[in-house]
C-alpha cells in the first residue's frame, strides 16, 4: 500500500515551523512524525503539504493511496487501523479525520459516501507550536518503548553515575564518561554516534538523537529532546531542538522549540514564566494576533536558519520567525517576524542576499549544501511573510 502524509488544518497553528517543512516532519520524542510512521507501517511514506515545499518534499501517488493526518502520530492500534484500510473507508476520531483510502482515479473525497470507522482510544496529536515541547514526554516514552524492544543496549560506562539504569538506553558509537543519568521520571535514550561531555547531569525524559553534542557540565531537565547533530549546553529544560541547531553555551532556553540550522548565542537567556503567573499568548499567524495557549509555562519558538547574539533576552511566549538575526542590548519584540536583522532599538529586513550567504557558510561546515530547493523555500517564505516587517 501506498502511504501519504498530508498536512491538515493544524498547518498554519504550527507555524513557523511548517513554512520549511510538512507537518510530518516536525520532530517530537526521539523521531519525527513522518519516520514514527514509517517504522510502524515498515514503509517509505511521501507527503502532501504546499506547493512551495514540494521539489523538496514530493509525494508519490500510485494507483491506491491511504492519506494520513500528520498531525496524528502513531501508536499500534491506530497503525494497525490505519494498514487495514480498504477503498472507501476512513478513521475519524470526533471530528477530525485521521486517514483516508483513496485513487488516484477519484475526482473529489466525499467523506458522506464513506464507511466511517472510528477511534475512541487515546493518541497524541500536535495541533499548536507549543504540543511539540508539552507533549514531548508522552513522545519519548512511546518512542523509547518502541525503539528499544527486544534490543540490547549499550553498556553504561562504569564512570557514569546512574540511577533507574533499565531505563536507559545507549546506541552504536555514543560516547559518555563521568556524568549522572537520572532515569527515574523518563527514559533516556542515547542515539547513535552522540557524546555527552564530562560533568553533565541529565534528568529524563530526555533523547539525544544520532550524532548530537551535550557540552561540559550542562544540566538538562526532561522531556528534552536534541535533535540529530545538534549541540546543546548550560541549562535547558522541556525543549526541542530540531537538528543541526547549537544552544551550545550557558544560559537558560525553557519550554521552547528551535527549528533546525538555528543558533543560540551565549548567555543569552529565555522567560518561560510570566512576572505575574498569568496564562502565556503566542503569536498566531492564523488571526494575526497573540492567541491563548492555556499554558503557564511557554518560552521561545524559533523557526530555521534564525540566530541571536550573545546575551540576547527573550520574553515569555516569544515567536522568531524564518532567518531572523537578533542581537543588542534589551527584550526584543515577543513576535519577531521572518527575515528580521535587529533587536529592541528596532528591526530592518534581512535581505535574502545576505541570509542566504550566512546558510551557505552554516550549512557548508555541517557539510551539506545550501541548493536551490532551498533558496526557493526561503525565497518563498520571504515573500509571504513581508506584510508582517516593518520594510
Amino acid at each position: 500500500m501506498n502511504y501519504i502524509l498530508f498536512d491538515g488544518p493544524a498547518r498554519n497553528a504550527l507555524l513557523p515551523f511548517t513554512f520549511t517543512r510538512p507537518v510530518a516532519d516536525i520532530l517530537i520524542g526521539i523521531m519525527t512524525i513522518r519516520q514514527k510512521w514509517e517504522r510502524y507501517l515498515g514503509s517509505t511514506i511521501t507527503t502532501l503539504t504546499e506547493e512551495y515545499l514540494s521539489d523538496k518534499y514530493p509525494m508519490v501517488e500510485l494507483e491506491e493511496n491511504v492519506m494520513i493526518n500528520a498531525s496524528f502520530l502513531p501508536n499500534e492500534l491506530l497503525a494497525e487501523m490505519v494498514s487495514n484500510l480498504e477503498p472507501n473507508q476512513a478513521i475519524f476520531k470526533g471530528e477530525e479525520v485521521i486517514a483516508f483510502f483513496t485513487k488516484d482515479s477519484q475526482e473529489e473525497v466525499n467523506f458522506d459516501n464513506y464507511e466511517i470507522i472510528e477511534y475512541n482510544e487515546d493518541c497524541i496529536t500536535v495541533m499548536n507550536t507549543w504540543d511539540i515541547f508539552s507533549k514531548n514526554g508522552a513522545a519519548i516514552r512511546e518512542d523509547f518503548e518502541f525503539l528499544t524492544e527486544d534490543r540490547k543496549s549499550q553498556p553504561i560506562p562504569k564512570s557514569v553515575n546512574v540511577i533507574a539504569a533499565e531505563n536507559i538506553y545507549i546506541e552504536d558509537g555514543a560516547k559518555l564518561e563521568y556524568v549522572t543519568l537520572n532515569a527515574t521520571n523518563g527514559p533516556i535514550y542515547i542515539g547513535k554516534d552522540a557524546e555527552i561531555m564530562e560533568g553533565t547531569v541529565i534528568r529524563g525524559p530526555f533523547a539525544l538523537c544520532e550524532g548530537a553534542i551535550v557540552k561540559m557540565s550542562a544540566k538538562i531537565y526532561g522531556p528534552t529532546t536534541v535533535g540529530p547533530y545538534s549541540k546543546i549546553g548550560g541549562e535547558i529544560n522541556n525543549s526541542v531542538l530540531f537538528a543541526h541547531s547549537n544552544k551550545g553555551h550557558d544560559g537558560f532556553l525553557g519550554n521552547s522549540v528551535l527549528g533546525e540550522w538555528c543558533n543560540i548565542g551565549a548567555d543569552s537567556n529565555n522567560s518561560n514564566l510570566k512576572n505575574n503567573y498569568d496564562e502565556v499568548r503566542l503569536w498566531s499567524y492564523e488571526t494575526e494576533g497573540f492567541a491563548k495557549t492555556g499554558l503557564q509555562f511557554c518560552g521561545l519558538m524559533m523557526g530555521d536558519h534564525s540566530k541571536c547574539g550573545i546575551n540576547t533576552m527573550f520574553n515569555t511566549g516569544t515567536v522568531v520567525g524564518v532567518s531572523a538575526n537578533i542581537f543588542g542590548a534589551g527584550f526584543p519584540r515577543n513576535f519577531v517576524p521572518s527575515f528580521s536583522w535587529g533587536g529592541a532599538a528596532g528591526f530592518t529586513t534581512y535581505v535574502t542576499k545576505k541570509a542566504f550567504e550566512t546558510a551557505k557558510l552554516v550549512m557548508g561546515r555541517r557539510n551539506i549544501e545550501f541548493d536551490e530547493k532551498e533558496a526557493a523555500i526561503l525565497e518563498h517564505v520571504f515573500e509571504i511573510t513581508k506584510k508582517w516587517r516593518k520594510e
